[in-house]
C-alpha cells in the first residue's frame, strides 16, 4: 500500500440539485399561496382551546425537521425528492407567519410580512438559478455521479440509456484524470458495467421521468410555433404596459392638483384602505412611478417585436419583466399584500417565454 495522500473537501455539486432546489421552490410557494387562500376562505379558524393556539408554524417547523431526517436516515435517491418537498411545504408554512414573529402584537398581517416572504422566495430563485448553472467537467466530480447512478443497479432499475451514460462518463474520467486512484477505480467499475451478465432493467420509466419526457415533448412542440410565441408576448406585454402606464397616470393627475387638493386624496386613500396611514402615501407613489417606467418599457417592446426587431424587443422586455419582479413586487406585495400572486404569475410567465424565445429563435 502506497504512502496516505492529502485529503480533498472540495464540495461537488450533487446530482439532480437543480431539479430538488426547484421542487423545493415550487412546493413553498405553493405552501404559502394556498395556506393563505384557505384562511382567507375559511374566515381563519384555529387550531386550539381559550388557552392553546396551535398555529401552523409549529407544523412548519415539523416538516422541516423531518424533511431534515429523511436523507440522514435513507440512502436512497428518493430521500432527497421527498426531502426537497416537505422542505418547501415545511418553510412555506414557516415563513407564512412571519408577520407574528417580528411583531411584539404578533401581527399576522403585518404589512412588511408579504414583502419579506417574497423576498425569501426570490433569494430562493436566485439560489436555484445559480445551481442549475452547467460546472466544468471534472473526473473527481463525474465519478461522484457515476457512484450516485450505481444505486440503480441495487435497485434492479438501472436502464439502457442510464448505462450508456454511465459508460462514456467513465471513459472520460479514464482519460482525463491524473490521479491514480480515481483511474482505477473508473477503470474497475467500466469493466463491471461491460460485463455481458449484468441485466439491465426494461421497466416502463418512474412518474417524474414520465412527467419529464411528456414536458420535453411540450417544449419541442412550442420551439415550432415561433409565431404563436411572438405574438404571446406582444399581447401579454402590451397588457402590462397599458394597465401600469394606466396606473401610473394617476400620479401624474396628483402632481398637477394643489396641496389641498393633495391632502384631501391621502385622506380620502386612507379612509378607503388603500393605504394604512399618510406615511405609506409615499411607497404608493414610488410603486406607481415604478408602475409607469415598467408600463413605457413593456410598451416598447410589444412595439419592437411587432415591428419585427425581436432581439430589441426581447431585450427590453427581460427588462422590464425584471424590474417589476425584484423591485416593484416588493411594493405592490407591502401595500395589497398577496393580492399581488396573480400579477407576479402573469410577469414570470412572460418572462419564461421571453427567455426561451430568446434560447429557441434569437
Amino acid at each position: 500500500m502506497s504512502a496516505s495522500m492529502v485529503p480533498v473537501r472540495a464540495p461537488v455539486k450533487r446530482q439532480y440539485a437543480e431539479y430538488y432546489i426547484l421542487l423545493s421552490l415550487i412546493s413553498f410557494a405553493a405552501s404559502v399561496t394556498l395556506t393563505r387562500l384557505f384562511l382567507e376562505l375559511t374566515g381563519y379558524p384555529q387550531i386550539g382551546n381559550s388557552e392553546l393556539h396551535i398555529a401552523h408554524v409549529l407544523w412548519g417547523g415539523l416538516l422541516l425537521f423531518v424533511a431534515s431526517l429523511v436523507p440522514l436516515i435513507f440512502a436512497n435517491r428518493w430521500s432527497y425528492s421527498l426531502g426537497a418537498f416537505l422542505s418547501g411545504v415545511g418553510v412555506g408554512l414557516f415563513i407564512d407567519e412571519v408577520g407574528k414573529f417580528i411583531t411584539q402584537s404578533n401581527d399576522y398581517f403585518y404589512p412588511p410580512a408579504a414583502p419579506i416572504i417574497y423576498a425569501f422566495f426570490l433569494l430562493t430563485v436566485l439560489l436555484y438559478l445559480r445551481v442549475r448553472k452547467p460546472e466544468e467537467h471534472a473526473p473527481r466530480s463525474d465519478l461522484y455521479h457515476v457512484l450516485e447512478d450505481l444505486t440503480e443497479v441495487l435497485d434492479h432499475d438501472l436502464e439502457p440509456p442510464e448505462h450508456a451514460r454511465m459508460e462514456g462518463q467513465l471513459n472520460e474520467i479514464i482519460r482525463e484524470s491524473e490521479d491514480s486512484n480515481t483511474k482505477q477505480l473508473a477503470t474497475a467499475l467500466l469493466d463491471f458495467l461491460n460485463n455481458e451478465s449484468l441485466q439491465l432493467a426494461d421497466s416502463p420509466p418512474e412518474f417524474f421521468e414520465r412527467v419529464a419526457a411528456r414536458l420535453s415533448k411540450w417544449r419541442s412542440k412550442l420551439m415550432e410555433h415561433r409565431r404563436a410565441l411572438k405574438t404571446a408576448l406582444i399581447l401579454g406585454l402590451g397588457w402590462v404596459g397599458v394597465l401600469a402606464i394606466i396606473k401610473a397616470g394617476t400620479l401624474l393627475a396628483i402632481a398637477l392638483i394643489p396641496k389641498l387638493t393633495l391632502e384631501a386624496w391621502v385622506t380620502d386613500l386612507v379612509d378607503a384602505g388603500t393605504v394604512e396611514s399618510a406615511s405609506e402615501t409615499l411607497w404608493l407613489l414610488v410603486r406607481l412611478a415604478l408602475e409607469g417606467v415598467v408600463g413605457v418599457f413593456a410598451l416598447l417592446s410589444a412595439s419592437f417585436l411587432a415591428a419585427g426587431k425581436e432581439r430589441r424587443g426581447i431585450a427590453t422586455g427581460l427588462v422590464c419583466l425584471l424590474l417589476s419582479l425584484t423591485t416593484v413586487n416588493l411594493l405592490i406585495f407591502y401595500l395589497d399584500q398577496f393580492n399581488a400572486v396573480a400579477r407576479t404569475v402573469l410577469h414570470f410567465g412572460l418572462l419564461v417565454i421571453a427567455r426561451a424565445y430568446r434560447r429557441w429563435h434569437l
